[in-house]
Formats: C-alpha cells, sequence, structure tokens
C-alpha cells in the first residue's frame, strides 16, 4: 500500500515538471521570437531571464511557507486534540476509550480524522457527566438551603462544577451526600410532623388556638400558607420550645385540677353532698384517677378550672357555715369508736373549748378536721389492736354471768324438784358449769395478751378507764377467796352432819310412833338449829359473791375516783362488770328454777 502511494507521488511530480517545463520552454521561445524581432540587446535579455528566475524562487518560497505553516498547524491540532483526549479521559476517570488504538500511524491529516472522533464520543460522555453533576449538585445545594432555614432558594443560581475531576467516584461520592441530605430532610420533616401534632393535641386539650400558636413559630409552618415548611435547626428549637411550654402548661392545670378535686371530694364527703349534685364535677373528680396522661380534647380549659374553682369557693362557704355539725359528727364517730372498743375518750371539757373556738373562727376549719380523722384514725387503728383481746373480755363477761347464774342455781334448794322448766335450767346448769370451768385459762390467756399489748403499745390497757389487768388480778384473788370459802363450807357441812347423826341415834332408841314424830320433830329442830348457820354461811355466801364478783365493779369505781382525784380523767361512766350484775340479777330472775 505504502509502495503504491509512494509511485503514486512519483508520477505526480513528473509530470508536473513536465508540463512546467513545456509550458516555460514554450513561452521562453515565444518570448525569444519576440526579442529577436524587437531587436533586443543580449544584456536585457539576460536581465529579464534572471528576474523570471526570482519571481519562480519567490513563488515557489511563498508556497513551501505555507505548506510549512499548514504542517504546523496540523501538528498543532493533532497535539491539541490527543492532549483535550487526555485530559477528557483523566476527568471522566476512563483509562482509554475502546476501538481507539493506542499508538497513531499515517500522515498528520489521517491521524487528525482518526482521534476526531473519539474526541467528539469524550466531549458528548463529558457533557453528561457535567449535567449529571450539575443536577446532583443543585439538589444538595437545595436540600442544603432548606436544612439551613432557607426557604426561597433560587433555583437559577449557577452549580459550578470542578470540570478536572468528572469522575463516577466522585459523582457517587456526591449521590451519598445528597441521600445523606434527604434522610435528613425526611427525619426534620417528621420531626416537624410530630411537634405539630403534639401540639394540635395539647392545644385541644387546652383549649387553645393550634394554627395561632404554629404560624406564630414560623409562617412556613402552617398548611394553609402554601410554603415549604422549614425544617431549620432554629424552628425545630422553636417547636421543641412550644411543646415543651404547653406540657408545663398541661402539668400545671392538671395538677391544679387534681387539687381542686381533692377539695371537692374532701367538701362533699364531709358535708355529705349528694350524688346528683357531685354528678356536676365528676369530670374533675375523675381526673385523680387517671395515672396516665390525659388525652381528652377540652379536659383541661380554663372555663373547667374557673368552675371548678368557683365550686370550691362555695363548698367553703358552705363548710364554714357547716363546720359545727361536721365537727359534733367526727366527736360522735369518735366516741362511738371508744365506746364499742371501752376505750377513754377526750375529755368534755377540750370539746367545749373546741367548740368555742369553732364559734370565735379562731381554729382552721381544715386544720380542725383532719385533727379528727387523725384521731378518728388513731382510734380505729386501736380499736383493731385491742379486738383479739375484746373478744377475749366479751367471753370473759359472759362466762362471769353463767357463774353468777350457777351459784345462784346451786343456792337453789328446789332445783331438782318436777317442775316446768326444770330440765332446761338443769341442762343449762350442765353448759354453764363448762363455760365456768374453762374461765382459769381465758382469764391467764388474757392476762398475757394484755402484758404483751402493753409492752407492744408503751402504755395501759384500759377497759372503760379501768386497767384490765387490774380487773383479771382481782378477779384471780376473787376465785380464789371463793374456793376457800366453798373448801370452809364443806368442812362446816360436815360438822352439821355429825351432829345430826348423833341426834338420830339419841332417839333412835325410843320405840313407835311418837318417836318417830319425835325424831322428825327433833330433826326439823336440828334443821331449824342449823338453819341460822346455813342461812349465815348462805348470806355470807351470797354477800361475798356478790361483793366479789361485782369487786370488779369496786375496784373500778375505786380506781376512778382516784383517778378523778388527780384529773387524769374528764369522764366517769357505769362499768360493763355492773351492767352484768344486773343483767346476771334480771337472767336469774326469769330462767332461775321455778318452785313446784
Amino acid at each position: 500500500m505504502d509502495h503504491q502511494i509512494s509511485s503514486l507521488q512519483t508520477t505526480i511530480r513528473m509530470r508536473s515538471t513536465a508540463l512546467l517545463e513545456t509550458s516555460c520552454g514554450y513561452l521562453l521561445q515565444e518570448l525569444q521570437m519576440i526579442w529577436d524581432e524587437v531587436g533586443e540587446d543580449q544584456f536585457e535579455r539576460e536581465k529579464v531571464l534572471l528576474d523570471l528566475e526570482q519571481d519562480c524562487l519567490e513563488v515557489y518560497r511563498r508556497k513551501v511557507d505555507s505548506a510549512n505553516i499548514s504542517r504546523a498547524h496540523l501538528h498543532q491540532e493533532l497535539a491539541e486534540a490527543e492532549a483535550e483526549f487526555t485530559h477528557l479521559l483523566l476527568s471522566l476517570g476512563e483509562r482509554s476509550l475502546p476501538g481507539r488504538p493506542e499508538k497513531m500511524s499515517g500522515t498528520l491529516k489521517e491521524q487528525l480524522d482518526s482521534i476526531t472522533p473519539a474526541l467528539r464520543e469524550m466531549r458528548l460522555r463529558k457533557e453528561e457527566r457535567v449535567n449529571q453533576f450539575q443536577a446532583v449538585q443543585g439538589q444538595i445545594q437545595k436540600i442544603s438551603a432548606e436544612i439551613a432555614g432557607q426557604s426561597e432558594y433560587d433555583n437559577s443560581s449557577t452549580v459550578i462544577v470542578n470540570e478536572n475531576d468528572l469522575s463516577l467516584k466522585k459523582l457517587e461520592e456526591y449521590q451519598i451526600e445528597l441521600q445523606r441530605l434527604r434522610n435528613e430532610k425526611n427525619e426534620r420533616l417528621q420531626r416537624v410532623e410530630k411537634y405539630i401534632g403534639k401540639i394540635h393535641n395539647l392545644t385541644a386539650i387546652l383549649g387553645m388556638d393550634s394554627s395561632m400558636i404554629i404560624t406564630k413559630v414560623h409562617p412556613s409552618l402552617n398548611e394553609l400558607s402554601g410554603m415549604s415548611k422549614n425544617i431549620s435547626d432554629s424552628i425545630l428549637a422553636k417547636l421543641k420550645s412550644t411543646v415543651e411550654s404547653l406540657e408545663e402548661e398541661k402539668q400545671k392545670r392538671l395538677e391544679k385540677l387534681r387539687q381542686l378535686g381533692r377539695a371537692l371530694k374532701n367538701l362533699w364527703n364531709l358535708m355529705d353532698t349528694p350524688s346528683r349534685e357531685r354528678h356536676s364535677f365528676c369530670h374533675v373528680t375523675d381526673l385523680l384517677l387517671v395515672s396516665s396522661e390525659v388525652s381528652d380534647p377540652g379536659s383541661l380549659t380554663p372555663n373547667i378550672i374557673q368552675q371548678a374553682e368557683a365550686e370550691v369557693k362555695r363548698l367553703d362557704q358552705l363548710k364554714a357555715s357547716k363546720m359545727k355539725e361536721l365537727f359534733h359528727k367526727k366527736q360522735n364517730e369518735l366516741e362511738e369508736i371508744c365506746n364499742k372498743s371501752h376505750m377513754e375518750i377526750p375529755s368534755q371539757s377540750e370539746m367545749d373549748n373546741i367548740t368555742n373556738l369553732i364559734k370565735t373562727g379562731e381554729i382552721d376549719h381544715a386544720d380542725l378536721l383532719m385533727s379528727m380523722d387523725e384521731q378518728i384514725s388513731r382510734a380505729k387503728e386501736e380499736a383493731s389492736s385491742r379486738k383479739a383481746i375484746m373478744e377475749k373480755v366479751e367471753k370473759w363477761m359472759l362466762a362471769r354471768d353463767e357463774e353468777r347464774w350457777l351459784e345462784e342455781y346451786n343456792r337453789d334448794e328446789n332445783r331438782y324438784s318436777v317442775s316446768r322448766g326444770a330440765h332446761k335450767n338443769l341442762r343449762r346448769a350442765e353448759r354453764a358449769r363448762i363455760t365456768v370451768n374453762k374461765i382459769p385459762a381465758l382469764v391467764d390467756l388474757l392476762i398475757v395478751k394484755t402484758k404483751s399489748w402493753e409492752e407492744e403499745r408503751k402504755k395501759v390497757f384500759l377497759y372503760d378507764e379501768v386497767p384490765l389487768l387490774a380487773m383479771l388480778e382481782e378477779y384471780n384473788m376473787f376465785r380464789l377467796e371463793k374456793e376457800e370459802e366453798k373448801q370452809r363450807q364443806r368442812e362446816n357441812k360436815k360438822v352439821q352432819s355429825q351432829v345430826v347423826v348423833e341426834q338420830e341415834n339419841v332417839f333412835v332408841s325410843r320405840p313407835g310412833t311418837s318417836s318417830r314424830r319425835l325424831s322428825n320433830g327433833s330433826l326439823n329442830g336440828g334443821f331449824t338449829n342449823a338453819v341460822p348457820l346455813n342461812r349465815r354461811v348462805s348470806l355470807g355466801i351470797q354477800h361475798l359473791g356478790s361483793n366479789s364478783i361485782n369487786s370488779a365493779t369496786q375496784g373500778i369505781s375505786f380506781i376512778k375516783e382516784g383517778r378523778k382525784v388527780h384529773g387524769e380523767k374528764m369522764f366517769a361512766r357505769p362499768s360493763l362488770a355492773h351492767l352484768r350484775d344486773e343483767t346476771a340479777s334480771v337472767v336469774s330472775t326469769f330462767s332461775g328454777p321455778l318452785s313446784p
């Protein structure tokens, strides 16, 4: 191929030379003919020929110079094209272009023609890559402006792209940054929406205008504005502060309503307010039962608080007028608890003094009722601690009643006679003996429990203002004396029986009916003589029994008198032992053995 091109070029040169020689020779011959005809001298002829030769040289020189310049331009274009191609490869991060040879050969124009398509393709790639960079960087700038709080972003602003680095790696870095900014924008939008949602809920609960509050933070947050929401750090901080202030206001109102609700409940309970009057403010008192967040719209509005405050004020005024009645009600409740458990109650003089203070208004009503409630609570607690002992005391009192009835039953000489109701009394006597036999163990158990209670409480266990231990110890002494008295009575009966037997032996030797009659008479006389002794013993037993059984009552009276002397107690009331004695006498009257 190269050989053919070289031969073709040689032929063209030969034809050009031959053509030139033929043309110049023809013209030179024509010029010679003219000179010969004119008669031009030889010197002029040589001069003209020399000028012609110089002119030809100048023309050739210009052509050569022009060809050199054109070749230099081609070299420069080729170098620039190669440099641009190399720069595009480097800026696009590519090593080479597929289909283009690494080394070029041929003429300059051929080389330039071979690189031009590749250069054109690289330029298209660069333009496409630049557009990608501009789009990504434009999005980055826009989102960055939104995050920075520049809601009015100028889309026409020029995006400067670094054309020296258009590699896919750099584009990927920008895309990663763009994705990060998009995620941050979405996260900020979610936070804004969350804050706005909280503001809507809180303002609905508090009865406020949410639109005004949100617009005050920033106009773009209002949906009616039509602007893109401002998601800058300062707006997020303002939204957070607004939510916190609303939460704080909510807690203040909730706590205030709870205080008003507690006050309402206390006043209602104190004055026994009917349910129909309480129903109007049940939404306030229900807040006391709510442990979670309050979410009902309109539940914490200023109007509700004002109504609750007005109701509390009204009830306070009503309470002041009913305070005396309430105090006496609490006093009666306290006395009822104390009476039921046989505990000491406050002195009447102290209660009268409090009543006078209520009348003069020198005592705080709430403190007074709180003090009374505390006393009632302490009384209930002490009554609860005394319950087990009081149950045993009641059993002991009932057992003493049975013991007293059994003694009266045993003193009845006709108890074994056949009469109406005798079998019932006999069965009761058997049950009474079983009950009486349990009294010592019951008393011992009471003493142990009472001592334990006193040690735990560091105080004396009083029963109707009398120490219970003193009553129990006195009863044990009474039982001991009664047992000794019974022993003496049994010994006296033995002596009397021996006397009767000796008298019968004296009269047994007399015959006939007279002796039997005399024996009966003597026997009657013997019994007649014995009756005073028996009657004295019986009366002594009755006297001892009544006095000894009532010895607890006498002890109570004695202790009461001693306590009165020392001014420790202000109230005196009849003891339960005395009441038990009266009850026993009534029981013996109606349930004792009937004479035939």
